[in-house]
C-alpha cells in the first residue's frame, strides 16, 4: 500500500495471500501519485500494513513540500523507529546532491513471486513487497536529477539511488553518502569496529548504545540493533554492483549513524596485511565510486521485527538481488566437506601425513565413508613461483601442483568414491591466472575454488567479485570466498558462489582464545544476518575455559560437544566444512549427526534466542526437522516446544551436554525418543553448552 497525506490508497493486490507472480502499475494511481506529490510525503506500506517508510524533503524535521533536504524516516505498527534522516550523495563537485530537491513525481508498483534457490536457508522464497520510485530534481540551476527507489517487505524496507543518465551528469566521482540512519531511541548496538577499508572482516562483535560510539569507529555492516520498546533492526546492503561497500559511523547528530563507503584502493597489489586505519578526516576528502550513468547504489537495507530471531529468517537480502544469470544451474551442488588445513593434516597411519597424495587421499575416504560431498585441499598444493619484482610473496602456479600432488590422479580417486574436490587459492594468484586456472579445473574436473585474502571493500574489489562468479560459472565451478566482505545476497545472482568467510571463526582456535561460546551466539544474531558464514565447525577437542590452550595442530575449541555440533544447524553455509582430524570423528556418536545434517535447507524458524545469551533454530530439509541450540557461558534450562512439526509423530534423535559437561566438555548424551506437535523438549545447557536435535518422521 502507498499512500501521501491526506489519502490512502490501497491496492487489491497487496492484499492478496496467494504466492502468483504479481506486478502492478497503475496509470490512475500514478496520477494521483504525481499531484499528490507535491503536498506531502511519500509514504510506502508493507503488504501487511505494519511498515512504513516516507520520502519528503525537509528542513529539520519539518516537512517542506516545496524543497529542501531529501530524507527518508520509518515506523513500525505505528512507533517510530527512524526519524527523518537525511538522502543524498557526496560529490567531488559541490553541493552535495539532494541537500536541495523538490520531489518531482513518484511512481508506484508491487510483487508477489516465489522463486526457488539452488540452495540456502529456505526453498521455495516469497518476494513480496511494495515499491515506489520517488524521482527529485535540484532546485540549483543545473537541476541535476536524483531517483531513490524504496521496498517496503513484511520483514524490513529498503531503499537505493538511481542517478539516471541526463545532460549535465554522464559520469560521477562519489566521495560518499549523505545517507543517515537517525533512531527515535538510543538504541542498543552490536558492532564490528573495523579498522580500516582494507580488513578481512574478522573481529569480535562488541555491545554498545548509539551514543557510545566514537566517530573514529568504523562499523562495519551487518549490524543488529535494539530499538527499545519498539523493534529489532538489522542494518544491512544488498546487491553490491559497481559500488562500494558501505560502513557507518557516529554522527554529531544524536542518535544517528552516519553513511561512510569503502574509498578506492588503486593498487591492486597493495599489502592489504598492512592495512591503513580509518581517518574520519583524511577519509572523507577520498573518491569511493567513480562510475559513468545510468549509477544504481547498493540497497540500505532495514530488516526489522519485533524479535530478533525474526531477522536471522528474513530472505530481504537475498530477495532484492536480481534473479539467477548462470542458466543450466543443475551441476551447483551444495554440501559438506572433510578438510586438510584446519587440523594440521593430521592422518593416522600414513606415514608423512601432510601435502602429498596419500594424505589426501585418507581424506577423500573419510568423506566418502561419511557420505560428505567434497575434500577441500588447502594451501600447498600448486607449484611455487618466483617471488614478483618488488614483493616478497612468493605465488603459486595455480595450473600445476607439486610433485607430491598428481592431482588428476586424486580427481578420479575422489571420483570412484563419489567424492569432488574443492582447490584453495590466493587471491593475487588468482587475479593474474584466472582465465588459464579455471580452464585447468575444468579440465581436471575440480568442483570449486575457496580463494582467500583479498580483504579490501572497494569498488574494484566488489567488481572483481562479480566476474570471478561468471567465470567460474563458465567453468563449472563453485565459488567460496575467503578473506571476503559480507555477503550481499549474490548467490541469488550467481547460485555457484555458496559461501563466504568475512567472520573470525573456528581458525582462531589455532593461535587465539577470542572464539567463545558467546562470540557463537553472537555471530547467529550478527553477521548471518547478511547471509551464508564459511566460520569451519567441527572441532571435536572441547575444552573448558580454563583448559583451553590456542595451538596450531591439533587445535581445541572451547564449549561443548553438543556445542559444536548443533553449529550445524545454528550456522548456515552452503558449503559447511567438516574441520578436523577424521580421526577425531571416528567413533564418535555425534559423527551419525553429522553425516545426517544437511547444508542447505528448505525453511528456518527461530524457536527463541536473546543476542548474546542463547539461541534454538529449527531448520527443515524435505520432510526431517533439525534442531541447534547453544548457549553462552551460563548454563540454560530452555523449553522446546515442537510445535513447528508437521501431523504425525517423529523419532527425535538427541545430542545433549552430559552431566559431567561443565568440568568435561566431551561428555554428551544421546536420547531417542518419540515425539509430535504437542512435545515440549526440556534441555538443560552446560555453560558454553548445546544441543543438536535430529527430527525424522515415523513412516
Amino acid at each position: 500500500m502507498l499512500r501521501t497525506i491526506g489519502s490512502i490508497i490501497p491496492f487489491a493486490a497487496f492484499a492478496d495471500a496467494t504466492w502468483k507472480p504479481l506486478k502492478i502499475l497503475a496509470p490512475a494511481l500514478l496520477a494521483v501519485l504525481t499531484a499528490a506529490a507535491q503536498t506531502g510525503p511519500v509514504v510506502l506500506q508493507s503488504p501487511d500494513q505494519a511498515l512504513e517508510i516516507s520520502i519528503a524533503t525537509v528542513r529539520g524535521d519539518a516537512v517542506q513540500p516545496a524543497g529542501g533536504q531529501l530524507a527518508y524516516r520509518v515506523t513500525f505498527r505505528g512507533q517510530p523507529v527512524l526519524e527523518w534522516s537525511n538522502l543524498g550523495l557526496v560529490m567531488d563537485v559541490s553541493p552535495a546532491l539532494g541537500t536541495a530537491v523538490r520531489i518531482e513525481s513518484s511512481q508506484a508498483s508491487s510483487q508477489n513471486e516465489i522463486w526457488t534457490p539452488v540452495a540456502g536457508k529456505a526453498s521455495p522464497i516469497r518476494n513480496h513487497y511494495n515499491a515506489v520510485t520517488v524521482q527529485t530534481v535540484e532546485m540549483a540551476a543545473n537541476g541535476r536529477r536524483l531517483n531513490v527507489e524504496a521496498r517496503a517487505y513484511d520483514d524490513g524496507v529498503a531503499f537505493r539511488y538511481v542517478v539516471p543518465d541526463q545532460p549535465l551528469v554522464h559520469e560521477l566521482r562519489i566521495l560518499n553518502e549523505s545517507t543517515q540512519f537517525r533512531f527515535s531511541k538510543d538504541a542498543n548496538t552490536f558492532p564490528l569496529i573495523s579498522r580500516g577499508f582494507e580488513t578481512s572482516n574478522e573481529d569480535d562483535y562488541h555491545e554498545l548504545a548509539i551514543s557510545g560510539l566514537h566517530p573514529e569507529y568504523l562499523v562495519n555492516l551487518p549490524l543488529l540493533l535494539e530499538v527499545p520498546g519498539i523493534a529489532w533492526v538489522g542494518l544491512t546492503e544488498a546487491d553490491i554492483e559497481d559500488y562500494s561497500n558501505l560502513y557507518v559511523t557516529a554522527s554529531a547528530v544524536s542518535r544517528t549513524l552516519a553513511a561512510r563507503l569503502a574509498t578506492r584502493v588503486e593498487d591492486v597489489n597493495t599489502n592489504t596485511n598492512i592495512a591503513p586505519s580509518f581517518d574520519p578526516k583524511a577519509d572523507a576528502s577520498k573518491v569511493s565510486v567513480i562510475a559513468r550513468t545510468p549509477v544504481r547504489s547498493a540497497w540500505r537495507v532495514l530488516m526489522i521485527a519485533d524479535q530478533p530471531g525474526r531477522l536471522v529468517e528474513s530472505n530481504m537480502v537475498a530477495n532484492l538481488n536480481p534473479p539467477s544469470v548462470i542458466g543450466d544451474d543443475s551441476w551447483v551442488k551444495p554440501g559438506k566437506t572433510a578438510w586438510d588445513w584446519w587440523n594440521g593434516s593430521q592422518a593416522k597411519g600414513v606415514g608423512h601425513a601432510g601435502m602429498n597424495n596419500e594424505t589426501m587421499k585418507y581424506y577423500i575416504d573419510f568423506a566418502a565413508r561419511n557420505k560428505f560431498e567434497f575434500m577441500l585441499i588447502d594451501a600447498g598444493w600448486a607449484a611455487g613461483l618466483a617471488a614478483a619484482p618488488g614483493s616478497s610473496r612468493r605465488g603459486t602456479d595455480l595450473t600445476k601442483s607439486i610433485p607430491a600432488i598428481d592431482m588428476p590422479a586424486l580427481v578420479e580417486y575422489a571420483k570412484s568414491k563419489n567424492v569432488r574436490l574443492w582447490l584453495w587459492a590466493h587471491f593475487r594468484d588468482m587475479y593474474d591466472q584466472m582465465d588459464d586456472a579455471f580452464g585447468q579445473y575444468e579440465k581436471w574436473g575440480i568442483a570449486g575454488v575457496k580463494i582467500d585474502f583479498m580483504d579490501r571493500s572497494d569498488q574494484w574489489m566488489v567488481n572483481w567479485y562479480r566476474t570471478t562468479a561468471k567465470k567460474a560459472a563458465e567453468h563449472h565451478l563453485m565459488v567460496d570466498f575467503h578473506g571476503a566482505f559480507k555477503p550481499d545476497g549474490m548467490g541469488r545472482t550467481y547460485p555457484n558462489v555458496l559461501t563466504r568467510e568475512g567472520v573470525m571463526g573456528a581458525e582462531y582456535n589455532k593461535w587465539s582464545a577470542r572464539i567463545t561460546p558467546r562470540h557463537n551466539v553472537m555471530l547467529a544474531f550478527t553477521r548471518m544476518l547478511a547471509g551464508p558464514m564459511d566460520y569451519t565447525p567441527g572441532g571435536f577437542d572441547n575444552a573448558t575455559r580454563e583448559n583451553f590452550v590456542a595451538r596450531n595442530r591439533a587445535p581445541m575449541v572451547m564449549g561443548t560437544r553438543a556445542h559444536h555440533t548443533a553449529l550445524y544447524v545454528v550456522f548456515e553455509s552452503e558449503l559447511q566444512m567438516v574441520s578436523d582430524s577424521p580421526d577425531a570423528y571416528d567413533g564418535q556418536k555425534e559423527t551419525e549427526f553429522l553425516k545426517a545434517v544437511p547444508s542447505s535447507w528448505d525453511e528456518t524458524r527461530v524457536l527463541n534466542g536473546v543476542p548474546p545469551k542463547y539461541i534454538i533454530i529449527a531448520r527443515r530439509k524435505g520432510a526431517e526437522w533439525f534442531v541447534g541450540s547453544i548457549t553462552n557461558w551460563d548454563a540454560r534450562d530452555l523449553d522446546v516446544p515442537l510445535n513447528f512439526l508437521g501431523s504425525g509423530s517423529y523419532d527425535a534423535e538427541i545430542y545433549a551436554d552430559g552431566p559431567n559437561a561443565a568440568a568435561q566438555p566431551k561428555d554428551s548424551v544421546f536420547e531417542k525418543r518419540r515425539v509430535n506437535a504437542q512435545t515440549v523438549l526440556k534441555l538443560k545447557l552446560a555453560p558454553g553448552g548445546g544441543s543438536a536435535i535430529r527430527l525424522v518422521p515415523v513412516r
